[in-house]
């Protein structure tokens, strides 16, 4: 199972659109095996950069943007994937609509490895207009973003997708700060099934143990040849209100925001 993570969760602010679109490769952390980089970004900017990021996109993802059927939807689908292939392209020192995207046997977005000859991965989260980008090399690597929020149905969804050994720690826990635990929860577990790219189907599968100062978790995955694989899960601090998480394959890594600030 994966270890324990940091006392304390990572500290990552979420940035304007504009200053993503605006960074340079040269103020971008380092990615290397034991590096993660990570990237929160508000998905609301001005007509110019929703331009930018258009720009960027390829043609399916172009043609994706026009299917949603709300303005909010399809502007912050194209500021997300803009911003990703952006900063996709920085670390394959290439353009940005030259990023060539495919998908796995489950459906999750990965980096076209023999065409770019590059071993990155990368994940993408957004909620309620902010997104959170990862980006790693040689690993793979998932992570979620929610809104802590009061008005959730913590006991169906909890029965529905936790384990009972989950359900029980909620039950455990006073009423009023059961929105939060569930979250956490939720953030952790998605996390580790967005990294291995399967569905919600296997959210009550995965079992998350927090730690007993709440920055960590260990994991018990499904114990199928892929899933039993060693994860560990980093909690995120993205401001009052939001929890997140991002979780990778082994133990011999750190994250960090992808900003050298």
């Amino acid at each position: 199972m994966p270890n324990v993570g940091s006392s304390e969760a990572l500290p990552l602010p979420i940035d304007p659109v504009d200053a993503v679109l605006d960074v340079q490769g040269n103020a971008l952390c380092g990615l290397d095996a034991t590096t993660i980089a990570l990237w929160g970004v508000s998905l609301d900017g001005p007509q110019a950069c929703q331009d930018h990021c258009r720009r960027l996109l390829s043609d399916e993802e172009r043609a994706r943007a026009g299917r949603f059927i709300r303005d909010e939807d399809r502007h912050r689908y194209i500021f997300a994937h803009g911003c990703l292939r952006l900063l996709l392209g920085h670390y394959l020192n290439i353009e940005p609509d030259a990023v060539t995207l495919q998908r796995g046997p489950a459906g999750k977005p990965a980096l076209c490895h023999t065409r770019h000859g590059s071993d990155i991965f990368f994940n993408l989260s957004h909620a309620h207009g902010v997104a959170l980008i990862a980006i790693a090399q040689g690993r793979e690597v998932g992570v979620d973003l929610e809104r802590v929020r009061s008005d959730v149905a913590v006991e169906k969804l909890s029965t529905r997708y936790f384990s009972p050994g989950e359900q029980m720690m909620l039950r455990q826990s006073a009423q009023a700060e059961r929105p939060a635990r569930f979250f956490r929860y939720w953030v952790a577990k998605e996390a580790v099934l967005k990294a291995q790219g399967v569905g919600l189907r296997s959210l009550s599968q995965c079992e998350v143990f927090l730690a007993a100062d709440g920055a960590g978790a260990e994991v018990l995955a499904p114990a199928d040849a892929f899933r039993r694989d060693s994860w560990t899960i980093r909690f995120l601090a993205c401001g009052a209100g939001w929890d997140g998480a991002v979780a990778a394959q082994g133990k011999d890594w750190t994250a960090r925001g992808g900003v050298v600030r």
